[in-house]
């Protein structure tokens, strides 16, 4: 009896050291992001693999963004996917971004309005989490922090050059990513289906 609530006892501790590991793992300020973050090499064409999208409305399929440089040398993005409008009403839109640059290379604040009225605009974080320039980015924000710094509304992308989809070998960078960001489990697939491209 005396070894059972022992063990029980351990366990209990166990299990909580366990929980505020992961609650301070959680903490965004800790997250990792790209080291030394070209942005040279990330311009170009990328398509949404998988998502996981924040609580307001947000691209649904058929997700790519195309990122150049301005002659000021800030990074912009035009992005294009469809969205369900009026419940009932799929239909393609465009978002605009201009990226304004940190301290940190691979940590912008992100300027960002829909095309048509209707679309969202805001200001948040945006985050290069990995990238490998060729096959695979993960991007990341959050949009409210909860008082003990984790994250109360976040959405994170996976991108790929190649519409067909990611490379089987980068997968497992892919995953270990989406973990050190609490975020494991928690992505959708995009469909791509060949809409809303120009």
């Amino acid at each position: 009896m005396l070894a059972e609530v022992k063990i029980l006892g351990l366990s209990l501790v166990l299990i909580s050291i366990c929980h505020c590991y992961a609650q301070s793992n959680c903490n965004v300020s800790t997250f990792p992001v790209k080291e030394n973050f070209n942005k040279t090499r990330y311009l170009g064409r990328w398509y949404a693999m998988a998502k996981k999208s924040p609580d307001s409305i947000f691209l649904e399929d058929n997700i790519y963004a195309d990122f150049a440089q301005d002659d000021q040398g800030f990074m912009n993005a035009t992005a294009r996917g469809r969205v369900t409008l009026l419940e009932n009403w799929p239909t393609c839109v465009q978002m605009l971004g201009k990226f304004l640059e940190t301290s940190n290379p691979a940590k912008f604040k992100l300027k960002y309005r829909g095309a048509l009225h209707y679309l969202q605009s805001g200001f948040d974080d945006h985050w290069v989490i990995d990238t490998d320039y060729d096959t695979f980015a993960i991007t990341y924000t959050c949009r409210q922090l909860n008082d003990d710094e984790t994250c109360a509304d976040s959405y994170s992308l996976v991108f790929s050059r190649d519409p067909k989809g990611i490379p089987p070998g980068v997968h497992g960078i892919i995953r270990q990513r989406q973990g050190q960001i609490c975020l494991a489990n928690k992505y959708g697939r995009v469909r791509h289906e060949g809409l809303c491209l120009v």
